[in-house]
């Protein structure tokens, strides 16, 4: 057995990147699974921190992934400049139940050097067969782009540049 290298740390897991990357997203037990310019994506167990009374994923829940992927890969999009969401457009068309594995995903509509919009897809995966998936919700997430960065704020990207696939 070769002895194992002490230069390389081991690789962080889903849970470690969503934390750094994300702390909300975490507490409702996300995880981030790929970052780059184009696609930011991860699951979700529906859980009962992330449920409500019902035993259905919260909507808020929902809001909060899509906003926050849409603004990790808005804020990498444009080249680790602060952005800011101004507008979230949700729809809801089918229940996420307590045990559910949700995928979510965000992709740029148009990126733009002031505002960007991105669509957040959020979807039930069939425990039988990954390959299918149910939409859960459908969102517009608009920011603003390249704002100043205040500088008790400078090192804001340094995570993302740690975790995302350039």
């Amino acid at each position: 057995m070769a002895p194992q290298s002490q230069s390389q740390p081991p690789p962080p897991s889903s849970e470690d990147k969503t934390g750094a990357l994300d702390t909300p997203l975490r507490e409702v037990g996300f995880e981030i699974e790929e970052v780059t310019p184009q696609k930011v994506c991860g699951y979700l167990r529906v859980t009962e921190r992330n449920c409500q009374p019902f035993k259905v994923l919260h909507g808020g829940v929902s809001a909060l992934i899509s906003e926050a992927l849409a603004s990790i890969g808005a804020h990498l999009a444009s080249g680790l400049q602060r952005v800011a969401g101004i507008h979230l457009s949700i729809n809801h068309m089918k229940r996420a139940e307590l045990g559910d594995l949700i995928y979510a995903e965000a992709s740029p509509i148009s990126v733009g050097k002031t505002i960007q919009v991105w669509e957040v897809r959020l979807s039930k995966m069939d425990p039988s067969n990954s390959d299918i998936k149910s939409l859960v919700s459908s969102s517009r997430v608009t920011l603003l782009c390249n704002m100043h960065v205040p500088e008790h704020a400078k090192d804001a990207g340094q995570a993302l540049k740690k975790y995302a696939k350039l």
